[in-house]
């Protein structure tokens, strides 16, 4: 099983913002925005997790309990809705169509972890996340 950890940065809030997937224990995936928001960012590690585990059993764990809720609880009834909340709009709509589509396309199990609590996967994505925002890197990383 695949296991990925997940991680979004932006500085300030909003302004130029990074993401990083940590892909077995090792920094495999960035990407950076130029001008974004730190839910933005997280959702796009989403993505890029969910991307490239494909049908792959895996596991993604975040610190982000905004996505997952997200992904696990809320989209299924805007889908159903036509894309739309009863008294506000849904932020971030792009990105949450996308990365719902990709979910039920997967066969990931979401798992939430306090951030900044000492595990060492999470604090590697924090640290990807902070390195791809400050130095604009996309793509596979190179060790």
């Amino acid at each position: 099983m695949i296991t990925y950890y997940t991680d979004g940065s932006c500085s300030p809030n909003p302004g130029p913002g990074g993401f990083a997937v940590i892909k077995n224990n090792i920094p495999e995936l960035v990407g950076h925005e130029p001008v974004s928001t730190n839910i933005r960012m997280e959702g796009k590690a989403m993505i890029a997790a969910l991307t490239d585990a494909g049908n792959n059993e895996c596991e993604i764990i975040s610190d982000s309990q905004f996505w997952i809720n997200v992904i696990t609880k809320w989209a299924a009834s805007w889908e159903a809705d036509g894309w739309k909340k009863k008294k506000s709009e849904i932020k971030n709509l792009d990105i949450v169509q996308e990365v719902y589509e990709l979910y039920k396309q997967s066969n990931a199990k979401l798992i939430w972890v306090r951030g900044h609590e000492g595990n060492v996967n999470n604090e590697l994505a924090d640290v990807w996340a902070n390195r791809a925002r400050e130095q604009r890197l996309t793509g596979k990383v190179l060790l």
